[in-house]
C-alpha cells in the first residue's frame, strides 16, 4: 500500500505554489510566449526528497497550454532563481511543469452524474 505525501511535502508544495503564482502574476519572467498569458497554478507536488517539484498549471480558458508549458520549461532555471528569493527554503526544488487536468476531470465527473442511468442508480442506492 502506498502512502500519500508527507506533511513536509505538502507544506513545501503549497509554499512553492503560492510563490510561483505570485511570480507568474507579477510578470517577473520576460518571455514573449508568456506575455499576456494568465496562468493558474493548481497544485505543486514535491518529491519525497524535496529535490524536485512538479507544478500543474493551466492557462486561463485552457487555450495555448502547450505553448505556455514549453515557455515555462524553457524558463525553469530562471523561475527557480525567482522562487529562491520568495521562499524560505534551504534548497528550492528543481521544477517540472505539467498541464493541470483537474478541470477536465471535473467536467467528466459532471457529465457522468448528469447521465440519467447514473442518477437512477444513485437514487436507488439512497432509497435502499
Amino acid at each position: 500500500m502506498s502512502q500519500g505525501p508527507s506533511q513536509r511535502q505538502l507544506r513545501v508544495g503549497e509554499l512553492i505554489r503560492r510563490a510561483l503564482a505570485d511570480v507568474l502574476h507579477r510578470g517577473d519572467l520576460h518571455d514573449p510566449d508568456l506575455e499576456g498569458v494568465s496562468l493558474t497554478v493548481g497544485e505543486v507536488r514535491a518529491s519525497p526528497d524535496l529535490k524536485a517539484a512538479t507544478a500543474y498549471v493551466l492557462p486561463l480558458g485552457g487555450a495555448g497550454t502547450e505553448a505556455a508549458l514549453a515557455a515555462l520549461r524553457r524558463n525553469a532555471p530562471e523561475i527557480r532563481r525567482l522562487l529562491a528569493r520568495e521562499v524560505e527554503l534551504r534548497h528550492v526544488p528543481a521544477l517540472r511543469f505539467e498541464a493541470d487536468a483537474t478541470f477536465d476531470r471535473l467536467d467528466e465527473s459532471r457529465r457522468l452524474f448528469a447521465d440519467r442511468r447514473v442518477r437512477r442508480d444513485v437514487e436507488e442506492e439512497g432509497e435502499g
